[in-house]
């Protein structure tokens, strides 16, 4: 077995959640990923993965080897589209959806460039804070922004990102700063709302169990780029991806409150439906994003709306 071949499997592995989820991406059965594994950490002589019946849990030197292993596998990935592209060009149509915000901000000013370099492919995008279906609809892939549980989907890592409740230093001057979850009761919460009824809860983590806290507030909407600028505003606070203000948070025009009972993770990844074989058009075009996405300062940078 080649240590390419061990690589790949676990990078697989640890971005699906399970061997049976790896094992549909890779075409082979969950007993060979499982082989794969347990064979690369043989070799290394650490232990990547914890296994238990409640799924798979990585271990602190299977964190930072993933880290490592991701980012193998890119330059593997980039070394042989720069040989393949030589050789022929994307054609077709490539159909997208992301949610609006992020879509403005990260995927379309990339998309130019991209279609420079394939100019026979077609790019289509639909920018929406719902969640499309994207066989019935039509979509090559979309960009999610947290977990995918649907098991008819593929889904990608692209970037880690959390949900943090944030506001401007100003308002908690003002405000005072909230110490449990519970304290939110006594602020003005901007919620990000898609049916314009009754606010939905908050979900935060207290002692490894998630649960709920209602809040209240005087604005609410469907569109995130303005809650994110009422929440710059100092109109309130937020309940944001980290991704949309890391900027803001570095320069201390924003902070963030309440960590300790964050959710773990709320990761961008790319989602295409279960296939035997992944276009080149989607696995260029995720590539090509998780490369910007990976650019050493990236998300510090200025917003481009």
């Amino acid at each position: 077995m080649s240590r390419y071949t061990e690589i790949r499997s676990f990078v697989l592995i640890a971005e699906q959640g399970s061997f049976a989820a790896a094992a549909l991406v890779e075409g082979v059965t969950p007993v060979i990923m499982g082989r794969r594994l347990t064979a690369l950490e043989k070799r290394l002589g650490v232990q990547l993965m914890h296994r238990s019946t409640r799924g798979l849990v990585l271990t602190d030197l299977g964190e930072r080897y993933l880290e490592h292993c991701q980012q193998l596998i890119q330059d593997f990935d980039a070394a042989d589209a720069s040989i393949m592209s030589r050789g022929r060009s994307l054609a077709g149509h490539l159909v997208v959806s992301a949610p609006a915000s992020f879509g403005r901000l990260h995927v379309a000013p990339h998309a130019l460039a991209f279609r420079a370099r394939y100019p026979d492919l077609a790019l289509s995008f639909n920018f929406t804070d719902s969640v499309v279906d994207l066989v019935r609809e039509g979509y090559d892939m979309a960009i999610r922004i947290g977990e995918v549980t649907d098991p008819n989907y593929v889904a990608v890592r692209l970037y880690p990102n959390r949900r943090v409740v944030c506001g401007t230093p100003a308002y908690f001057e003002s405000h005072g700063v909230p110490r449990v979850p519970e304290d939110l009761a006594r602020h003005n919460c901007l919620a990000f709302n898609l049916q314009g009824g009754q606010h939905r809860g908050w979900t935060f983590v207290r002692d490894g169990k998630p649960f709920a806290v209602r809040v209240r507030g005087d604005l609410a909407c469907n569109d995130g780029e303005l809650l994110y600028h009422w929440v710059r505003q100092g109109l309130g606070i937020g309940w944001r991806s980290t991704w949309e203000i890391q900027r803001e948070l570095k320069r201390g025009e924003l902070v963030t409150v309440l960590d300790e009972f964050a959710l773990p993770a709320y990761d961008i990844q790319a989602v295409y439906p279960q296939q035997r074989y992944l276009p080149a058009k989607v696995r260029y075009f995720i590539d090509d994003l998780r490369n910007h996405y990976h650019e050493p300062g990236y998300w510090e940078g200025q917003r481009s709306s």
